[in-house]
């Protein structure tokens, strides 16, 4: 208490000091202790209502416990009143025990009476119900069969009530009524028949169908009964609870999975479209079937029956199954196709359960799924992997098709532009489009894997198409009389790579979407190059032919025999000419680049005839003739590869310039001129070198080695700057040694 003292004494200094912090707050100390008085006597008041309020509760609590006591005590003396009657009434109820089994007894005669018209009858109704059951009159002999069952369960509850350890006299009226089960029986079958027929049944006679329905529901409310009895008696009748409600779904269930596993008509070996045949009776069973029972079997069955419910739950386990049973069956990859096609798209479709006759009570997207995704995973990579096997033996099988080809005796035929080509690019592309269509039914992650499948397979394909080409290219070299369209083929397999290119662009952009299109790409090796590769070795190949028919008039070429009148170009030009007619036949993009090509060389091989130094000119007569003969004929070569390239938008006057600009060296009469002369066709060719300078003065026959070699020295101190546009040609021609080691003596 002191300490509490001491507490409220320094916190109400506390406050003192805080009110008083200044002089002037002095003048307020009667203010202030006025409001501390207010304060202190309410505090008073609220703690005085409390004590009172406190002291009432009490009050009452006691009057309360004060009345639960003398309620007590009144209960007591009520208790001991009745105990002391029971004592006196035991003596009583002792003496009443021959009138409690009079009673019994009683009971049990009035039973017996009640029921002793069916007792004596119970052969005669046994007879009447099986005839009635035979006849399939099922309500009237359910009837017949539910009076025999009452009476023998009334007589056996009575029994029981009375002495429920005399199992002698509950067996003979077992025994009496033993007909009532086998006749339960018989009907229980004939129930389930109609009910295995039920989609028939609904469609020709639905009152068959309700009245089964019917008997089932008075079973149904028998055995409640007998159940809700038994809780009190622990009596139950021999033959109960039937469950045939729950008998009837199981009847259903099997009827359901009977009829799924049934329409399997053919194996492999008997038909190879078993599966697909398979799939479509089960769709179209199925279909069939939900439709009846959602129009017809509903309005045979009570509502809380929920029958469509569970018929619908019913045929998606016994589906489910099924398509479980055939995932696990060594599938080929069309009938994996085929499977997968049917689970993920079929089944959900308008053609099955999203069909509009089954709406609304059929909702697609609440059907779990026939198969897991692992399994469908599995289905699918072992598809791919068929696949991969498939597609690589299908083209090989297609590239020794096409080999076949390549030595025959008769000229590939043209596409409507007049192109040769061969059929393979058709098959190959057929076969991939074929594959990627199957896979487009499944799903667009399966079309897009078949998709860099085939390109892929495309890619290795092509390198193998590569080898094989050069490999034909190399065997006609051996022997060139063999075979005998060998430039027609080598054409075909050429345009061969423009339609290839083509087909894949038109594959990525018709199979696959555009904001993939670019990472499937960048995944894929550039089939670009190994096809543009493919037909710059072909064109090179053909090229080959060209220049092994123009060898021997290209070593005419500056020779005295070529001063003197060789007709070395005219023939160069007819040949190229006469090989370019059937060269006509390649394809645009590579025609052009094959006659800038066949320009470049044989304008080189011109060149190369200049620098190997196989004419030196005697005079300033023959050196004129010589460089008016190399300009004539390099006119003739222009109007050649102006009149092949026409059409292309080319330029083919360049590389033929480069032999006007020699002739104009060789041509130059006044030798203190060469040097200007010479530097104004190196400036043209940055990249002629010393040595091919070397030569061309050479074969002027007019120069010293002092002239030549100021000539040369002169121009190497001079800065040549190249056009950014220039092709060397120059640096492809190789002076033989032996000239330059002459020169420079």
């Amino acid at each position: 208490m002191k300490e509490t003292d001491r507490e409220a004494v320094a916190t109400a200094v506390q406050r003192v000091a805080g009110m008083l912090q200044r002089p002037d707050q002095l003048d307020k100390v009667e203010q202030y202790r006025r409001r501390e008085a207010r304060k202190k006597a309410s505090v008073e008041a609220r703690l005085k209502a409390a004590i009172q309020s406190q002291l009432d509760g009490v009050r009452t609590g006691l009057s309360q416990l004060h009345n639960a006591l003398n309620d007590v005590k009144d209960i007591q003396r009520s208790l001991a009143d009745v105990s002391k009657d029971w004592r006196q009434s035991i003596n009583t109820i002792e003496s009443l025990k021959d009138v409690k089994d009079a009673v019994v007894r009683h009971s049990q005669l009035a039973a017996a009476v009640e029921n002793l018209k069916n007792i004596f009858s119970v052969p005669e109704i046994v007879r009447e119900t099986q005839d009635l059951i035979e006849q399939g009159a099922l309500l009237q002999a359910h009837r017949k069969l539910m009076d025999l069952e009452c009476s023998r369960d009334g007589l056996m509850y009575e029994q029981y009530r009375m002495d429920s350890g005399n199992t002698r006299d509950m067996t003979l009226i077992h025994s009496y009524f033993g007909s009532t089960q086998g006749l339960s029986d018989e009907l229980a079958k004939q129930l389930w028949m109609v009910l295995q027929r039920s989609l028939v049944t609904v469609r020709r006679d639905p009152t068959l169908l309700v009245s089964v329905v019917r008997i089932i529901e008075r079973e149904e409310k028998i055995d409640r009964r007998i159940l809700d009895r038994k809780k009190q008696t622990s009596f139950v009748p021999p033959g109960r609870p039937k469950n045939w409600k729950e008998k009837m779904f199981i009847i259903l269930d099997r009827t359901v999975t009977t009829r799924i596993e049934g329409t399997q008509a053919d194996t492999r070996e008997s038909d190879k479209m078993w599966l697909v045949r398979h799939l479509e009776i089960i769709r179209k069973y199925v279909l069939d079937d939900l439709i009846i029972a959602k129009n017809l079997m509903v309005q045979c069955f009570p509502p809380h029956y929920e029958i469509f419910k569970n018929l619908l739950s019913m045929y998606h386990q016994a589906l489910s199954t099924r398509m479980q049973e055939l995932a696990s069956e060594d599938l080929e990859a069309n009938e994996i196709v085929s499977l997968l096609t049917w689970v993920l798209n079929t089944y959900t479709s308008g053609e099955m359960m999203g069909n509009m006759e089954l709406a609304p009570e059929v909702d697609v997207s609440t059907l779990e799924p026939l198969l897991s995704p692992d399994v469908v995973s599995e289905l699918l990579d072992t598809y791919m992997s068929t696949l991969t096997s498939n597609i690589i033996a299908w083209l090989r099988k297609a590239l020794e098709t096409d080999k076949k080809d390549w030595i025959k005796e008769t000229e590939p035929e043209a596409d409507q532009d007049g192109y040769y080509q061969t059929t393979l690019p058709a098959i190959v592309f057929q076969m991939f489009e074929q594959n990627l269509q199957v896979a487009a039914q499944i799903s667009e992650d399966l079309k897009t894997k078949v998709l860099v499948l085939c390109l892929q397979q495309m890619n290795s394909f092509l390198s193998r198409y590569k080898e094989e080409a050069q490999s034909y290219k190399e065997e006609h070299l051996r022997n060139r009389q063999h075979p005998h369209c060998y430039v027609q083929y080598m054409i075909a397999i050429i345009n061969n790579c423009q339609t290839f290119k083509e087909s894949i662009v038109s594959l990525k952009r018709k199979y696959l979407k555009s904001d993939m299109e670019e990472g499937v790409s960048l995944s894929q090796p550039s089939m670009d190059g190994i096809l543009d590769a493919i037909a710059k070795a072909g064109c090179s190949s053909l090229l080959e032919e060209v220049f092994l028919d123009l060898e021997q008039h290209l070593s005419e070429l500056m020779t005295r025999k070529w001063l003197l009148g060789s007709n070395a170009v005219d023939i160069i030009c007819v040949t190229v000419e006469d090989y370019f007619s059937d060269f006509a036949k390649i394809k645009k993009p590579y025609r052009k680049r094959m006659t800038a090509e066949a320009q470049r060389r044989v304008v080189l091989e011109y060149l190369r005839a200049v620098m190997q130094k196989r004419i030196s000119f005697r005079s300033a007569e023959e050196r004129k003739e010589g460089a008016e003969r190399m300009v004539q004929e390099a006119s003739q070569l222009r109007l050649l590869f102006r009149k092949l390239a026409s059409g292309f938008g080319e330029d083919a006057d360049g590389h033929c310039d480069t032999i006007v600009a020699i002739a104009e060296v060789i041509k130059l009469t006044d030798p203190s001129l060469l040097y200007l002369e010479v530097s104004t066709l190196v400036s043209k060719y940055p990249d002629i070198r010393d040595e091919h300078i070397g030569a061309l003065l050479a074969m002027r026959g007019d120069t010293n080695r002092d002239m030549k070699q100021t000539i040369i020295e002169t121009l190497e101190q001079g800065p040549t700057q190249a056009n950014p546009n220039y092709v060397p040609i120059f640096k492809e021609i190789v002076v033989p040694s032996l000239n330059v080691a002459k020169l420079l003596k």
